[in-house]
């Protein structure tokens, strides 16, 4: 039997944590250090499951991949061996598919298997390849992995004029950029903070790059790049996830190690559903004393509502006062949690990619699944406040993304345990 965590009414949270390495750019960065012929150093490391896919991935290309401090990893990556990412790796974890860049770039060629599930002709995997063919790749698609090529002078610099902000095919073309010949201009780039921390990383290593934090990027290769040494960035998701959890049981919570710039839209709906925020230089504090009200949503694009804040915030609006329509923009399969919400008592419609929220429902505890990482997170947010205990189901999914999330919980007050399978 898989673990699986209970969570029982509790008091309004109260106290301080900090947030962890930011999942969604740590794991670029360990791509990245596939561009690297010698040793990376990563600080501010979570230690979470997909954290160690990467690992994995890394290893199968022949990268020494060593955790030399509790949050610090040593990858060193002077010998690939390999330039192909098995689908066992890649199934686990869409990410994975960010090394196509870095093993294009490096050693002229890449073959990474289509993450599980994905059609082709999707828009993120289509500029991916779109944009490594501007760079002179050839790329083809057989037996389920993607093949890429370069030619034998290497990728050379182009204009890259992306169809939608999508951040990993910005990613991917950043990295690949860094060791062709020329400049490359990617227009119409995702701007969210993860990409500048990846930016930031390359710019030390030795990269010239004009632009940074907005949509229009200029990278100018290098024949080779530097040994790095670099401290992660907090991760907003995180801080976001508990800061909403505060305001939800009406209590008080600071996360530290953020930068609160990088929150501002999220912190802004906070204000708008009754909460008081103090912003730090480089924490926020949510204080929530009295019933929240609704508010609408939008997930879009850096800067705008984060979509892996959008589950969260849907807890949140199912038990303010009022209606709130949430609209996602971003991914097509966002609202499966909400079924799961709904065995707890919540009011939710939905409608393609809008959900109506009527707000003000008393929640009960019920046996709910984690149908994804964030929507897991909801669900355990919601136990905060429902009637009753709450067991949730596959926090595997949890796991992927949050370090010590019940522990964190726990120490803010909440009624919350995890158990074994053996349990």
């Amino acid at each position: 039997m898989a673990d699986y965590i209970t969570i029982d009414r509790s008091p309004a949270l109260s106290g301080s944590i900090e947030a962890c390495g930011a999942k969604n750019s740590v794991l670029k960065l360990m791509a990245a250090s596939v561009l690297i012929e010698g040793v990376t150093v990563l600080r501010n490391v979570a230690r979470i499951a997909d954290v160690e896919v990467m690992c994995a991935v890394l290893r199968a290309l022949g990268v020494r991949v060593d955790w030399s401090a509790p949050h610090e990893l040593t990858l060193d990556a002077s010998t690939i061996t390999s330039t192909t990412a098995p689908y066992e790796l890649v199934a686990q974890m869409r990410a994975s598919t960010a090394v196509l860049g870095p093993l294009a770039g490096r050693c002229g060629e890449a073959r990474v298997a289509l993450p599980g599930g994905c059609n082709i002709g999707s828009r993120k995997i289509d500029m991916h390849i779109a944009g490594l063919q501007s760079l002179g790749a050839e790329v083809e698609i057989r037996h389920g992995y993607i093949e890429v090529r370069s030619p034998a002078a290497g990728l050379r610099g182009a204009e890259v004029l992306l169809e939608f902000p999508s951040v990993g095919a910005t990613e991917n073309l950043i990295m690949a950029a860094a060791l062709s010949r020329g400049a490359t201009v990617i227009r119409n780039a995702a701007r969210e903070p993860e990409i500048t921390d990846l930016l930031d990383f390359l710019v030390e290593a030795g990269v010239t790059i004009d632009g940074r934090g907005t949509a229009e990027l200029t990278i100018t290769g290098t024949t080779k790049l530097d040994e790095v040494c670099h401290a992660v960035i907090g991760d907003r998701i995180e801080a976001g996830t508990f800061l909403a959890a505060a305001a939800m049981t009406r209590g008080e919570v600071e996360v530290t190690g953020i930068v609160p710039e990088h929150l501002e839209i999220v912190l802004r709906k906070l204000e708008a559903m009754g909460a008081v925020v103090e912003r730090g230089a480089s924490s926020i504090l949510v204080r929530a004393s009295d019933q929240l009200r609704a508010v609408d949503i939008q997930t879009l694009p850096f800067p705008g509502f984060p979509t892996d804040l959008q589950a969260q915030f849907m807890a949140a609006c199912a038990v303010a006062q009022g209606s709130s329509i949430i609209t996602e923009n971003v991914f097509e399969n966002r609202f499966m949690f909400a079924d799961e919400l709904g065995r707890m008592g919540a009011d939710i419609s939905i409608e393609g990619h809008y959900a109506l929220v009527k707000g003000g429902a008393e929640l009960s505890g019920a046996a709910v699944r984690c149908p994804d990482l964030r929507g897991g997170a909801a669900l355990v947010l919601a136990g905060l406040v429902a009637e009753g205990t709450t067991t949730v189901h596959d926090v595997f999914h949890i796991d992927r993304g949050y370090e010590g999330f019940c522990e964190k919980l726990f120490s803010l007050g909440a009624r919350i345990e995890r158990h074994s399978g053996q349990d």
